[in-house]
């Protein structure tokens, strides 16, 4: 763990063990040490998490693949899993075998009706690496304008060309993917055994996308940042040659960990309140990608990142070369531009009174609440009772249902999942389902356009809706503060300050990358130090400030 801001590296034996802890998986599931010293494969990561009936002996078989890896556990016991597949050319006596040993491998996962185990292969229903590149090449063509001349001329024909791309639709489909893998495990609380080449692109992505969607904590800067050493960093995605950063060869090369940032845009800017983090992290975060001097997103591997910074291939050097990791923000920003990473509007989960405390020990600390699916129970009767009623619920009611007779399932299920929840409040510590009909899937702004003038809205755009939300956060913290004076409450401690928003008018939609006026009064965006602090009284304890944008940011 990165003591700095409690990001979890998962290069630990122990912090799997801690994860499956977390997420109540460690009932069916076990982290193992097979591939210590990598000799089972350089592509697996040191330690990583199989289904407890998984041996060893299957592990090493075939250098990994075909194994089922644990990502993540739903509050109702159901797993998201990838799986590197075979080889789809083989032999037939090679296949026969193969399939005999996938045959095993799935029985250990699906066991009917008490275990329900669906499979997507995700190269036949997402598209191709090259597909998404291809898009990507197009759509960031848009966006290489040198002069007000070409602006005006392309922006006549602005949304013809935009679809043209394809974009926008292939961060659409994705979304929808990611949806029907939240309906499997949360209403159908069935296992999604995700399956791809080498599983580790579009099943980081997909994997990501759920957890981002279904688990509170992901939405935490620390969590998020957790959430990517789990799943792309340590999980083996190719950053060298998927960012090419070697120039080597254009192959290989394809955004894919853009596409994710750019969906999990799309829930922050649909729902800011339920994220610790802002676009404008999101943002620094996508540069950082292309920044060398980071370890983070540089290698294909762990294992040759383990190399390259052990020594063990520099032979010239006397000592070990260091990377910094991208996590540690301060090697990029000082305080006061950090503050605009963090979200002054985030809704952060209500601690429990003492009296409630005893109680929701029992209960599981990531409880999802899904409206259309849950019960309440009488609060006169004991847990164990309320427990075992809701295992035979499921048992009886759902699974054995399904098991008996599947072909009951409604084919719009997907739809009357996605329409069900769209039509309940949202719970911000629930579960989030993006909006993808229509026009709701919209251009990453702030990324794509921060360099083109005219395409400001000066004055405009959420910088403007946040501005007067914070002067009325301002107002109210003011009163707070003079009531807190009348009780004579002494401080103590450091105090912390909140800068706040003033003359919006002076702002770019684009803000803080382009301001209308470099001499304005400096504007500013909220810090969020808020998650540090212990109760709510605290908020009152501090000044104002202003961060000063007239410099570097």
């Amino acid at each position: 763990t990165d003591g700095r801001n409690q990001t979890v590296m998962f290069d630990t034996l122990e912090d799997w063990r801690d994860e499956l802890e977390r997420t109540k998986g460690n009932v069916k599931y076990k982290a193992v040490t097979t591939n210590e010293g990598y000799r089972v494969s350089e592509k697996l990561p040191l330690y990583f998490v199989v289904p407890i009936c998984v041996s060893e002996e299957n592990i090493m078989k075939y250098e990994g693949r075909g194994i089922p890896i644990w990502c993540w556990s739903c509050h109702n016991g159901a797993a998201l899993l990838k799986m590197s597949a075979f080889p789809k050319e083989q032999d037939d006596i090679t296949s026969q075998t193969q399939k005999a040993f996938l045959d095993g491998i799935y029985k250990t996962i699906s066991k009917p009706p008490y275990e329900l185990l669906k499979m997507d292969d995700l190269s036949s229903s997402l598209p191709s690496l090259q597909d998404i590149q291809t898009a990507h090449t197009r759509f960031k063509q848009l966006f290489l304008i040198d002069n007000s001349t070409d602006f005006w001329a392309t922006d006549v024909k602005w949304f013809s060309l935009l679809e043209s791309t394809n974009w926008l639709e292939i961060i659409r489909r994705v979304l929808k993917k990611a949806i029907e893998v939240a309906e499997c495990l949360e209403r159908q609380h069935t296992n999604v055994l995700l399956i791809e080449e080498s599983a580790t692109d579009l099943c980081c992505v997909i994997s990501s996308l759920v957890q981002v969607m279904m688990d509170s904590y992901s939405r935490t800067k620390s969590g998020f940042q957790s959430l990517i050493q789990k799943e792309w960093v340590i999980g083996g995605h190719g950053f060298l040659d998927r960012c090419n950063h070697l120039h080597k060869s254009d192959k290989e090369e394809a955004p894919v960990f853009l596409l994710l940032l750019n969906c999990v845009w799309q829930l922050v800017q649909q729902y800011p309140p339920a994220f610790e983090f802002t676009e404008t992290y999101l943002t620094v975060l996508s540069d950082s990608l292309y920044v060398p001097i980071f370890s983070t997103f540089f290698f294909n591997s762990q294992h040759q990142k383990d190399t390259n910074t052990s020594g063990e291939s520099l032979k010239t050097q006397s000592s070990p070369f260091r990377f910094l990791t991208v996590w540690d923000w301060s090697v990029q920003f000082d305080p006061k531009a950090q503050a605009f990473l963090n979200n002054p509007l985030y809704a952060e989960r209500p601690k429990p009174d003492k009296s409630q405390r005893k109680t929701a020990r029992f209960k599981h600390q990531r409880q999802l609440s899904l409206p259309l699916t849950q019960t309440k129970s009488s609060t006169k009767r004991g847990f164990f009772r309320e427990e075992t009623d809701h295992l035979i619920k499921n048992i009886l009611g759902k699974r054995i249902g399904k098991f008996i007779n599947p072909s009951d399932e409604l084919p719009n299920g997907f739809r009357e999942f996605y329409d069900s929840w769209h039509s309940k409040p949202v719970d911000y510590h629930g579960l989030l389902l993006p909006r993808i009909d229509g026009p709701e899937i919209k251009v990453w702004a702030q990324r794509y356009l921060r360099w083109i003038p005219e395409a400001q809205l000066h004055g405009g755009g959420t910088i403007a809706a946040a501005a007067k939300i914070l002067d009325l956060m301002e107002e109210v913290q003011s009163l707070q503060v003079k009531m807190d004076e009348e009780r004579s409450q002494a401080t103590s401690g450091d105090i912390h300050s909140v800068p706040m928003l003033r003359n919006s008018a002076r702002l770019s939609s684009l803000f803080p990358f382009a301001l209308l006026q470099r001499q304005s009064v400096k504007p500013a965006l909220p810090t969020s130090t808020w998650k540090d602090l212990e109760d709510e009284d605290d908020l009152v304890k501090r000044d104002d400030e202003f961060v000063d944008l007239s410099g570097d940011v």
